[in-house]
């Protein structure tokens, strides 16, 4: 039976990530691990490299056509990463 003080565990580790100023960088970290489920398996063995840097994602893709291919839909990758995130985390991707 809950108390009323108690809290669920989500709330409990929201409360923990703010305290400690660690929302941004666990959001980071969701995202990149997010990017072969998103992307796929093509896209995501191609993936040489991934990090976020200053809320920019820099990704290194081995396929110069695949490279071209996200170039073209570079925003809706941008707003379906966020979306799975659930926060505004990157404004802008960089293919490297």
């Amino acid at each position: 039976m809950r108390k009323p003080n108690d809290i669920t565990l989500k709330q409990a580790i929201d409360k923990m990530l703010a305290h400690y100023k660690l929302r941004g960088k666990f959001d980071e970290t969701g995202v990149v691990s997010l990017w072969p489920e998103i992307m796929g398996a093509a896209v995501a063995n191609r993936t040489k490299q991934i990090y976020v840097s200053q809320k920019k994602l820099f990704v290194r893709i081995e396929s110069s056509v695949v490279k071209n291919e996200l170039l073209m839909v570079k925003s809706a990758i941008i707003d379906k990463l966020n979306e799975r995130v659930g926060s505004k985390v990157i404004f802008e991707i960089v293919f490297l």
